[in-house]
This record gives C-alpha cells, sequence and structure tokens, in this order.
C-alpha cells in the first residue's frame, strides 16, 4: 500500500489497528509518520490520545496497559513506539554490524542500540565480551553465531564499541525478544479506537510478526531510494523548507551541500535547517554560507591527510589526523588510506621514472595535465587486468596529485614505507601499543 492510498483512506474515516513504517529512509518514515498523525489525532487531543514510546527501552507492560485501555476522554488514543526491534532476527546480523560500523563516530547512540540487538540475536553475552574478552573470540566461534559476516575486520570496530558501551556502564546486551507477546497483544483485539504505529529500519519479513500486521494493518515501505531518486526527492523536500522559511539557495550552496553531504535526504536536510538559522533575514543561501556553516566530512579530512602526507607537511597532517580520530574514524581505517597513498605515490614513482610519459612539472596545472599528460596514462592503462586496483585506473586528478607528489619521495623510501606500515597494522591488531602514537610518529618521519 502507497503513502497516498493510506491517507486517503485515513480521510474517509478507514483507520487500521496497526501501522507499521520501515526501511533506510529515516527521514521519510518521520514525515509520513507525521502526516498520518495529523489525520488520525487532532493537536487538541494529544495531551490524553497521543504516546510516544523508544523502541529499544520500551516497556511492554506499559505499552500493553495503554492499548488495552480506552481513551480518558472517549476520541481515539494512539501509541507510537519508535525504532521498535522486534521485526529483527539472525538474518539481520550482518546488516546491523554494518550499523554499528557506519554509526560509531557521528551517531554513537544508534551504535549502542544496535550492538544491543547484535547481542541480543548472536548469542554473545556482554559479561564475556566486555574488556578484552572480545579477544577471546575464535573465528570458529564468530563463524557459527554470524553467518553472513566474515569477521575478518572485527578488531577494528568491536573494542570501539565495548569501549563506548563500557563507558555508558551497560550490565547487559538487553531485554528478551517481545515479538510473541505483540502477536498475543494484537491478536487479542484493540479497544475501538486504538491504534499502534510502529517504525523499524530493518525487519524480517519471514517472522509471525510481520505477517499479522500485515495481514490486519498497514504496511509502508521505504527503501533506500537509488541516487538519481534520492537527489530528486532531496530537492522536493528542501524547496518545502525553504519555500516555508522565505529562503533559497544558489546553484553553487547547492551543489557545495551536496559534495559536502553526499546528496543524502536526511544529513542534507539537517544542514539546509542550520543554514536556514544561520542566514537570519538573508533571503538568499550562497556558497560561503554553505562553507561557513557546515563541517567538513570525513572524506574530506582524509584527503587533507594524505594531500598534506604527500606534500611533506607535517602540521597539516597532524592536524588532519587529530580532526578524524576526533570523529570517531578507527585507527585501522586511517592506517589503511594512508598505505594507500604511499602504494599511489610509489607507482607514480615508477612510472616517472619509467620515461613513458611526458614530464609532470611542479608549476603545471591540471587542465594542461589533461590535455599533455593523461591520454598517454589512459593509453597505458588499455588492456590491463584489474586496471581499477592501479593507479592508472584512477580518476585523472588522483593521477594528477601522485604524478606532482611522488618527486618528494625515492622509490626504496617508499617501499621501506610500506614496510613500516605493515608492522604498524599487526602492531594495532595485536598489541597494547597507543595506535595515535604510531600513527603521529609515522607521519612525522614521512614529512621530514
Amino acid at each position: 500500500m502507497s503513502l497516498e492510498k493510506v491517507l486517503l483512506d485515513l480521510k474517509k474515516g478507514k483507520v487500521a489497528p496497526c501501522y507499521l513504517l520501515y526501511g533506510e529512509e529515516e527521514y521519510l518514515i518521520q514525515e509520513s509518520l507525521r502526516d498520518i498523525l495529523d489525520l488520525l489525532v487532532p493537536p487538541s487531543d494529544r495531551d490524553f490520545g497521543l504516546f510516544f514510546l523508544d523502541g529499544s527501552e520500551a516497556d511492554f507492560d506499559l505499552l500493553r496497559d495503554r492499548l488495552s485501555a480506552p481513551s480518558l476522554l472517549g476520541g481515539r488514543k494512539v501509541v507510537v513506539v519508535k525504532n521498535t526491534e522486534i521485526f529483527q532476527s539472525r538474518e539481520n546480523l550482518g546488516d546491523l554490524i554494518q550499523k554499528i560500523r557506519e554509526n560509531l563516530g557521528e551517531n554513537q547512540d544508534k551504535a549502542v542500540r544496535s550492538f544491543q540487538m547484535f547481542l541480543k540475536l548472536s548469542g554473545f553475552a556482554w559479561e564475556d565480551l566486555r574488556g578484552a574478552g572480545w579477544q577471546k573470540i575464535s573465528d570458529e566461534q564468530w563463524a557459527g553465531a554470524v553467518e553472513d559476516d566474515p569477521g575478518d575486520d572485527r578488531h577494528t570496530w568491536l573494542p570501539r564499541i565495548v569501549e563506548i558501551c563500557a563507558g555508558r556502564a551497560m550490565t547487559s546486551g538487553g531485554d528478551a525478544d517481545l515479538s510473541d507477546s505483540f502477536e498475543k497483544l494484537l491478536a487479542g483485539g484493540l479497544p475501538a479506537g486504538n491504534c499502534l504505529m510502529l517504525t523499524a529500519e530493518a525487519v524480517d519479513r519471514r517472522k509471525k510478526i510481520f505477517k499479522v500486521i500485515d495481514r490486519t494493518g498497514v504496511v509502508l515501505h521505504f527503501g533506500k531510494i537509488k541516487e538519481a531518486a534520492t537527489r530528486e526527492t532531496l530537492k522536493s523536500e528542501a524547496q518545502k523548507l525553504l519555500n516555508g522559511c522565505g529562503k533559497s539557495l544558489t546553484s553553487g550552496a547547492w551543489a557545495a551541500l551536496g559534495k559536502k553531504t553526499g546528496f543524502q535526504l536526511r544529513p542534507s536536510l539537517n544542514e539546509l535547517q542550520k543554514l536556514v538559522v544561520f542566514a537570519g533575514e538573508k533571503t538568499v543561501i550562497d556558497e560561503e554560507d554553505v562553507e561557513t556553516v557546515v563541517g567538513k566530512t570525513k572524506e574530506d579530512r582524509i584527503f587533507d591527510l594524505t594531500n598534506a602526507l604527500s606534500e611533506k607537511n607535517a602540521k597539516a597532517a597532524l592536524l588532519a589526523l587529530q580532526s578524524l580520530l576526533e570523529q570517531g574514524e578507527q585507527p585501522l581505517m586511517i592506517l589503511a588510506m594512508i598505505s594507500r597513498e604511499i602504494r599511489l605515490l610509489l607507482q607514480a614513482s615508477i612510472l616517472t621514472q619509467s620515461g613513458k610519459l611526458p614530464p609532470v612539472t611542479p608549476g603545471m596545472e591540471f587542465p594542461s595535465f589533461q590535455k599533455n599528460v593523461y591520454p598517454s596514462v589512459s593509453a597505458m592503462a588499455q588492456g590491463m587486468a584489474r586496471k581499477e586496483d592501479l593507479l592508472v585506473g584512477k580518476h585523472p586528478f588522483v593521477i594528477f596529485n601522485a604524478l606532482r607528489h611522488c618527486r618528494r619521495f625515492s622509490c626504496p623510501v617508499l617501499i621501506g614505507y610500506l614496510d613500516e606500515l605493515l608492522e604498524m597494522d599487526r602492531a594495532m591488531k595485536s598489541s597494547a601499543t597507543d595506535p595515535q602514537l604510531l600513527l603521529e610518529r609515522f607521519l612525522i618521519k614521512a614529512c621530514a
């Protein structure tokens, strides 16, 4: 069923006992929830007719009591459970791990909720994992608990999430599965006028509770929108926001905002709301406003770090490293990006010494490189196997930078750096050495 059909039914007075809104597009879920609630519960009735519960902490007994009792004023009563986890199963473990990885830096609350659900579904006990206990998990145990995740990178995210949870004094992995309790509640029927609304990020459609709601209520899915469609949806939602505030966005500002947020729906609209507040009485938001208000992304910081390394700018490299760590980026991920940069510089150095390319001078501009040098690089890449793994298969600007900067390093030195980075990788995974200290020492040495 579509949202438009649901809203049309509500306007006709056709109300289902239960609604489930789920999917990856959280912003669209929240906007749709608001539209449905506007038709279900008038603002004047909300003090006694509308209740919100957090799905990760919801007290089922409280929820049951509220849904089983009629409204005090005789009108409609709606209970909304946000981010419910009753639709999760072991089949979702791989998705949960991915969410933990993605949210460790900027959304630790969400990472913790996903980790608690991971513990609940995987069978691992918090008491066994906290501290250094996670290191005792064997590959066999991991494979037996998590079938769709190889676990070869668990040393990068598992200790971090354990540290965060320990800092919040977490005592267990969460409550038992409540899906059976929800099934009985809905099977018993709700008093006339009472309605349950659930939102979730992911569901296992094979679970009985999902089938019960699909049969007796309404299910709306908000799946990941393709990039082109996302941009169109974002433009539409952004225009609504801007029109409501009497403001507009220049084309340059739109491009700058998209570059910093990847045109992702929720991050873009969040930043746009900040821009509206920042603009004050100013009616047109320009590119300079975006640069002032919207902070640098992790991708920006990574580029700052690798560019400073290539330019042998130790101060800039250390500042970029600090910013990445403060943003929650994992040291092993930073190490991987540094290693990638060293490999590209080494390949650029080999290409330069081969004599097969026109010279790339220190003062050469990118347009000149594209016209005079890149055609030779492109021709060299023709017919190469796995060229996407090599410098010649990268974006022209990446190749341009590597060829410009490689003159600062000799091939033997770069090869030596790769050996050092390998040893750093081993040290980070197997010893108590401070990863930040290892990275700082390397950057200082490489930039000397």
